[in-house]
């Protein structure tokens, strides 16, 4: 079989038997030539015309080669396809060289063909639609499955992808990829209540590549259980309000029997624990409704990280590290005070709560570098392995259970921060070594700091 990409050995020995098959051919040439030059002389030296018949020898070559061209150039141009013709020397030599060469190259074009088809049958079995799009958002190519989940059909080929989905949030998307890395979600033009996740790719110059799956069961898991942790977080309020109120009452009782103190103590304790949960629950599903809500405060970034140190300062009391509070940065951000307070107090919470009471160095920072700012919380606690930090900012993932109960910790935290920043168009990154500490840093992008004229 042909190789298309030959090694460098068998490539050596191709071009050697080329050489070698022209250096032949041109020798059959130079023979046929001293031939008629011979011939030729013994002719002139008989009639006393030496010249003239060397003329003439030189002349009956000179046509023969002049044939084999022809022969050639007529093979070229009206079969090229066909065997060569049965041609001497180096002419022959050449039109077989010609001739292996295309047959390689069908070989590889029949390859490639095959490939490609079956590239394309893989696609139209896919249950995906793929649109091909090219510089000019038309569309090039698309599946059958296109048609199903996008309505896009092979007659759409030549028109503009924005002229067929025009939903505002697709339109924004493909004009902006890298403001959605992870590809939208949109509700389907074609069927109600279904749900479509586009994902775009882009290769060559403008030419993008189109992958939509139908995602409407996992949004509806997904709504189902923000409505169950939601209704279920407003039902568990008001019995732990009660329990807490009686809780409190009887134990500012003055007959109030001192063997009970401890259990009580502890039913408070955990009703707390459950309060705070069921808060934290409800905050994420409040984050997590109003992500399209703009948040355009003009947050005062120097009261805030004061507040923040001065209600660390009050936490830590139990836990007595040494707290620290560097601001370099003159910008405030822009956003939401209290979402960002909330974030902001959780990372440094966790600081505090991992971190072993009365050796821990942690502190509170505000950045900036002009393109970006930066709130990080840095302590030498007990570190992360590196295995759990892409899990840390998951629902209720905790990397030590047993630890997490005795801190009080609810596990939503994190999930917080998250969703917090993800609405102010930043993120959290994450560095730890187990056994001596960690870093948590957001980091906001520069539309979201706030350059005071003063």
């Amino acid at each position: 079989m042909y190789e298309p990409y030959p090694t460098p050995e068998l490539s050596h020995e191709h071009k050697k038997y080329r050489y070698s098959s022209l250096w032949e051919s041109a020798k059959q040439d130079f023979k046929v030539l001293i031939f008629l030059l011979l011939i030729a002389g013994l002719i002139g030296l008989g009639s006393g015309h030496f010249w003239l018949c060397i003329a003439i020898g030189f002349s009956v070559f000179t046509a023969l080669q002049v044939r084999a061209l022809y022969l050639v150039n007529e093979w070229i141009s009206s079969r090229p396809y066909d065997a060569p013709p049965n041609i001497n020397g180096i002419w022959g030599a050449l039109l077989f060289n010609i001739y292996r060469t295309q047959r390689q190259e069908r070989v590889v074009q029949a390859e490639m063909v095959s490939l490609i088809d079956r590239a394309q049958a893989s696609l139209f079995a896919l249950t995906e639609a793929v649109v091909i799009t090219d510089e000019l958002h038309q569309i090039e190519w698309c599946n059958p499955a296109a048609e199903r989940i996008l309505g896009i059909k092979a007659s759409d080929h030549g028109n503009n992808i924005l002229g067929i989905l025009r939903r505002p949030a697709f339109v924004e998307y493909f004009q902006d990829m890298e403001q959605h890395p992870d590809g939208i979600k949109i509700e389907s033009s074609l069927y109600e209540g279904h749900y479509v996740q586009i994902k775009l790719t882009r290769f060559g110059v403008e030419s993008r590549l189109l992958v939509a799956y139908d995602v409407t069961r996992i949004h509806n898991l997904e709504q189902m259980r923000k409505d169950f942790v939601d209704n279920i977080s407003h039902e568990l309020r008001t019995p732990l309000t009660v329990l807490s109120g009686y809780l409190e009452t009887f134990q500012e009782q003055d007959d109030f029997n001192p063997r009970w103190r401890r259990a009580f103590d502890q039913m408070q304790s955990q009703t707390r624990r459950m309060n705070a949960l069921v808060n934290d629950l409800l905050l994420l599903s409040r984050l997590e409704s109003e992500k399209k809500i703009i948040k355009n405060q003009i947050v005062d970034m120097p009261s805030l990280m004061t507040q923040l140190f001065d209600d660390a300062q009050a936490y830590n009391t139990e836990y007595r590290h040494i707290l620290h509070l560097e601001i370099d940065s003159h910008c405030d951000l822009i956003g939401s005070d209290m979402e960002l307070a909330s974030a902001f107090g959780n990372l440094i919470t966790n600081a505090i709560k991992y971190t072993p009471k009365g050796n821990g160095h942690i502190t509170i920072g505000w950045h900036d570098d002009q393109e970006h700012g930066y709130f990080t919380v840095q302590d030498n606690g007990i570190g992360i392995d590196l295995k759990h930090l892409p899990r840390l900012t998951e629902r209720f993932y905790r990397v030590d259970s047993a630890r997490s109960r005795q801190t009080g910790g609810t596990g939503l935290g994190l999930a917080i921060v998250k969703h917090v920043l993800m609405q102010h168009g930043a993120y959290l990154e994450i560095e730890s070594i187990p056994n001596e500490g960690s870093c948590f840093k957001a980091i906001f992008p520069k539309e979201c700091l706030y350059q005071s004229e003063n």
